[in-house]
């Protein structure tokens, strides 16, 4: 069992199961609490060169053969990256994949230029909060409030040289 990083597109037919298996975890959890049009709106809201380099990236995590998670970045301030779109198969979850593709990401926006990650969860993904949490990330809300008063919860992580020094490098086809 090899996993495999794959740098590509949103437009990737690989891709597709994790834009799909997104749009039903979403609609699963939130219906339209955020927008009518649902999901789907939020997951095309931006252009898939928006995640393309130099400003962006779109990683997908591959097992033989087959899209199993996966994650993206765009630029969100000139030395902030937005990671966006962090995936695993339902079916592999609770085995350190998220957190793979999560380091992953960081890695890749360090090497493009960023020192900086912002990302946002729902109030209704408390495993998310919890990956970020358990990963350096800071919470810029009140972790001891209920998070649906803030809808959307927001974190960031440095992610300077210094801080990614000790990781193992990968080589990545941009």
């Amino acid at each position: 069992m090899s996993d495999t990083f794959l740098y590509t597109t949103p437009l990737d037919k690989r891709s597709k199961p994790l834009i799909d298996d997104l749009i039903h975890e979403y609609d699963s959890r939130y219906g339209t609490y955020f927008s009518q049009e649902g999901a789907a709106a939020e997951l095309n809201r931006y252009p898939a060169e928006a995640f393309a380099p130099p400003v962006g990236n779109f990683v997908l995590l591959i097992r033989n053969g087959e899209t199993i998670g996966g994650g993206a970045f765009m630029q969100y301030d000139e030395r902030t990256a937005e990671f966006k779109r962090i995936w695993t198969r339902s079916d592999l979850r609770r085995q350190g994949l998220a957190r793979k593709i999560l380091v992953e990401l960081e890695i890749q926006a360090a090497r493009q230029g960023y020192s900086r990650v912002y990302l946002t969860t729902g109030f209704r993904q408390p495993e998310a909060v919890g990956l970020y949490l358990n990963n350096g990330y800071t919470a810029l809300f009140d972790t001891n409030v209920d998070p649906e008063i803030y809808k959307t919860l927001p974190f960031e992580k440095d992610i300077s040289p210094l801080s990614i020094a000790d990781r193992p490098s990968r080589e990545n086809a941009a």
